[in-house]
């Protein structure tokens, strides 16, 4: 079989208008618009109207990972603030599941915003307090290269899990241009979401309800 000649990108590149991307989420997950093609034709529908598109006893594959606030902010005491994105375990395990459960210290690979405020002999410190607990969190870079940054905290009551519920932020898609809310926590998650250790929502499933997913199993899905 011939391989095909390389795309041509700017063939598909296009202007999108900031005016034109959704910055919240509808109040109800379902009444996003659901776009469909069948039979050489495109429709507009709505979400909820998904379960008369889907033949009866097909079969859906869910990811049911948990979005973790994988972004954590430090600020040195020059001032700067440091930004850590987690984005894969590394110690004591690469599975996730296994990191979040840990209760002394990490290793993850990160982006870093404002790295070069950061020098390697500078460890980040951030004191965090719930339910009468406290706990400090500190940050150290073992290698620059690759991003991959040390996490220990002072209290073995806390997971690493609960330490990023308590100092994270909801890492929103960079095209929706505005800072994370309150409302972003439960909703950048499915609604059948499990296992903590995303970085990003698997965005496909954002539209699911509890309803949905009960029409589906009745229909033979």
């Amino acid at each position: 079989m011939p391989i095909p000649d390389s795309p041509d990108l700017q063939s598909i590149n296009y202007q999108l208008d900031n005016d034109r991307i959704a910055k919240h989420p509808l109040p109800e997950r379902d009444s996003s618009k659901l776009l469909v093609y069948r039979n050489g034709q495109v429709e507009d529908s709505v979400f909820r109207s998904i379960i008369d598109f889907l033949p009866t006893r097909s079969s859906l594959v869910f990811n049911n990972t948990r979005v973790i606030p994988a972004r954590l902010f430090f600020q040195k005491e020059t001032g700067a603030q440091i930004e850590i994105f987690l984005l894969k375990p590394v110690l004591p395990s690469t599975v996730i599941s296994i990191v979040m459960e840990e209760r002394k210290q990490v290793v993850w690979e990160c982006m870093i915003g404002n790295f070069k405020k950061w020098k390697e002999d500078t460890i980040l410190k951030r004191k965090l307090e719930a339910d009468g607990k406290a706990v400090e969190i500190r940050a150290k870079i073992i290698d620059r290269q690759t991003g991959r940054i040390a996490f220990h905290w002072d209290n073995a009551d806390y997971s690493f899990a609960e330490v990023v519920e308590l100092a994270g932020v909801v890492p929103l898609p960079p095209y929706l241009n505005r800072e994370a809310e309150p409302e972003d926590k439960p909703r950048y998650q499915t609604v059948y979401s499990e296992h903590e250790g995303a970085v990003a929502a698997p965005t496909a499933g954002l539209h699911f309800t509890d309803k949905i997913l009960e029409k589906l199993k009745g229909n033979g899905i």
